[in-house]
Protein backbone atom coordinates (compact mmCIF):
# COMPACT_ATOMS: atom_id res chain seq x y z
CA UNK A 1 0.00 0.00 0.00
CA UNK A 2 2.78 2.01 0.77
CA UNK A 3 3.80 2.42 -3.52
CA UNK A 4 0.17 3.54 -3.93
CA UNK A 5 0.39 6.38 -1.48
CA UNK A 6 3.77 7.24 -2.65
CA UNK A 7 2.25 7.36 -6.40
CA UNK A 8 -0.88 9.03 -5.69
CA UNK A 9 1.21 11.86 -3.51
CA UNK A 10 3.55 12.20 -6.21
CA UNK A 11 0.88 12.88 -9.21
CA UNK A 12 -1.24 15.02 -6.39
CA UNK A 13 2.11 17.13 -5.48
CA UNK A 14 3.54 17.42 -9.51
CA UNK A 15 -0.40 18.21 -10.80
CA UNK A 16 -0.09 21.16 -7.73
CA UNK A 17 3.34 22.61 -8.92
CA UNK A 18 2.18 22.21 -12.59
CA UNK A 19 -0.35 24.00 -12.35
CA UNK A 20 1.25 27.21 -9.89
CA UNK A 21 4.24 26.83 -12.67
CA UNK A 22 1.96 27.90 -15.68
CA UNK A 23 0.61 27.24 -19.03
CA UNK A 24 3.08 28.94 -20.63
CA UNK A 25 5.99 27.78 -18.54
CA UNK A 26 5.68 24.11 -20.16
CA UNK A 27 5.11 25.10 -23.76
CA UNK A 28 8.49 26.86 -23.81
CA UNK A 29 10.64 24.19 -23.81
CA UNK A 30 14.97 25.90 -23.24
CA UNK A 31 17.82 23.67 -22.74
CA UNK A 32 17.50 25.03 -18.70
CA UNK A 33 13.73 23.36 -19.03
CA UNK A 34 15.14 20.05 -19.98
CA UNK A 35 17.35 19.84 -17.66
CA UNK A 36 14.75 21.14 -15.14
CA UNK A 37 12.90 18.61 -16.19
CA UNK A 38 15.04 15.47 -16.25
CA UNK A 39 16.35 16.40 -12.65
CA UNK A 40 12.34 16.54 -11.54
CA UNK A 41 11.65 13.11 -13.66
CA UNK A 42 14.83 11.37 -11.22
CA UNK A 43 13.93 13.19 -8.36
CA UNK A 44 9.87 12.20 -8.56
CA UNK A 45 11.37 8.01 -9.69
CA UNK A 46 13.13 7.93 -6.27
CA UNK A 47 10.01 9.39 -4.37
CA UNK A 48 7.99 7.20 -6.02
CA UNK A 49 9.87 3.84 -5.85
CA UNK A 50 11.68 4.60 -2.85
CA UNK A 51 14.12 1.37 -2.22
CA UNK A 52 11.86 -0.64 -4.05
CA UNK A 53 13.50 -1.27 -7.25
CA UNK A 54 11.26 -4.55 -8.20
CA UNK A 55 8.95 -4.83 -11.10
CA UNK A 56 5.81 -5.11 -9.26
CA UNK A 57 7.14 -1.73 -7.05
CA UNK A 58 7.62 -0.57 -10.51
CA UNK A 59 4.53 -1.80 -12.44
CA UNK A 60 1.72 -0.81 -8.85
CA UNK A 61 3.28 2.73 -9.05
CA UNK A 62 2.39 2.82 -13.44
CA UNK A 63 -1.01 0.93 -12.76
CA UNK A 64 -1.58 3.64 -9.55
CA UNK A 65 -0.92 6.88 -11.90
CA UNK A 66 -2.66 5.80 -15.15
CA UNK A 67 -5.89 4.91 -12.93
CA UNK A 68 -5.47 8.57 -10.95
CA UNK A 69 -5.26 9.77 -14.50
CA UNK A 70 -8.14 8.43 -15.56
CA UNK A 71 -10.10 9.32 -12.25
CA UNK A 72 -9.13 12.91 -12.42
CA UNK A 73 -9.91 12.68 -16.71
CA UNK A 74 -13.69 11.25 -15.84
CA UNK A 75 -13.73 14.19 -12.84
CA UNK A 76 -13.19 16.47 -15.06
CA UNK A 77 -15.55 15.49 -18.25
CA UNK A 78 -18.51 14.80 -15.23
CA UNK A 79 -17.85 18.11 -13.08
CA UNK A 80 -16.88 21.54 -15.41
CA UNK A 81 -15.89 23.11 -12.23
CA UNK A 82 -12.77 20.43 -11.67
CA UNK A 83 -11.67 20.81 -15.37
CA UNK A 84 -11.73 24.28 -14.52
CA UNK A 85 -9.39 24.38 -11.35
CA UNK A 86 -7.75 21.51 -13.09
CA UNK A 87 -6.97 22.60 -16.65
CA UNK A 88 -8.14 26.50 -15.89
CA UNK A 89 -10.00 28.15 -19.34
CA UNK A 90 -9.20 30.80 -22.05
CA UNK A 91 -7.42 34.40 -21.10
CA UNK A 92 -7.73 36.88 -23.62
CA UNK A 93 -4.05 38.64 -24.05
CA UNK A 94 -5.67 41.27 -26.32
CA UNK A 95 -8.45 42.99 -27.06
CA UNK A 96 -9.00 45.28 -30.01
CA UNK A 97 -5.06 45.48 -30.53
CA UNK A 98 -4.68 46.51 -26.89
CA UNK A 99 -2.38 44.20 -24.73
CA UNK A 100 -4.39 43.76 -21.31
CA UNK A 101 -0.89 44.11 -19.06
CA UNK A 102 -2.80 42.77 -16.02
CA UNK A 103 -3.92 39.53 -17.96
CA UNK A 104 -0.68 38.90 -19.40
CA UNK A 105 1.53 39.28 -16.53
CA UNK A 106 -0.52 37.35 -14.23
CA UNK A 107 -0.26 34.48 -17.30
CA UNK A 108 3.46 34.74 -17.62
CA UNK A 109 2.91 36.46 -21.12
CA UNK A 110 4.64 39.36 -22.54
CA UNK A 111 4.24 41.21 -25.62
CA UNK A 112 7.16 39.22 -27.25
CA UNK A 113 5.11 35.84 -27.10
CA UNK A 114 1.96 37.06 -28.32
CA UNK A 115 3.73 38.94 -31.91
CA UNK A 116 5.88 35.64 -32.25
CA UNK A 117 2.61 33.93 -32.13
CA UNK A 118 1.05 36.14 -34.32
CA UNK A 119 3.65 36.26 -36.65
CA UNK A 120 4.43 32.64 -36.85
CA UNK A 121 0.47 32.00 -37.53
CA UNK A 122 -0.83 35.00 -38.67
CA UNK A 123 1.77 36.57 -40.69
CA UNK A 124 0.96 40.01 -38.24
CA UNK A 125 3.26 42.32 -37.66
CA UNK A 126 2.39 45.12 -35.19
CA UNK A 127 -0.14 44.52 -32.34
CA UNK A 128 -2.91 46.84 -33.67
CA UNK A 129 -3.54 44.41 -36.49
CA UNK A 130 -4.97 41.47 -33.97
CA UNK A 131 -8.30 41.85 -32.92
CA UNK A 132 -7.97 38.73 -30.34
CA UNK A 133 -5.03 37.34 -28.47
CA UNK A 134 -5.95 34.32 -26.44
CA UNK A 135 -4.01 32.37 -23.92
CA UNK A 136 -5.70 28.61 -24.61
CA UNK A 137 -5.71 26.06 -21.79
CA UNK A 138 -2.73 24.11 -23.75
CA UNK A 139 -0.51 27.24 -23.49
CA UNK A 140 -0.55 27.90 -27.12
CA UNK A 141 -1.73 31.80 -28.34
CA UNK A 142 -4.29 32.12 -30.51
CA UNK A 143 -4.77 34.95 -32.85
CA UNK A 144 -7.89 36.52 -34.45
CA UNK A 145 -7.00 39.28 -36.95
CA UNK A 146 -8.82 42.56 -37.41
CA UNK A 147 -10.75 42.23 -40.66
Amino acid sequence: METVLRAASMYLLLMVVIKIAGRRTLLEMTSFNLILLLIISEATQQALLGDDFSVTGASLTIITLIVLDILFGNLKSRFPRVEQLIDGGSLILVEDGKLLKGRAKKAGVDEGDIMLSARSTQGLERLDQIKFAILEKNGKISIIPRE
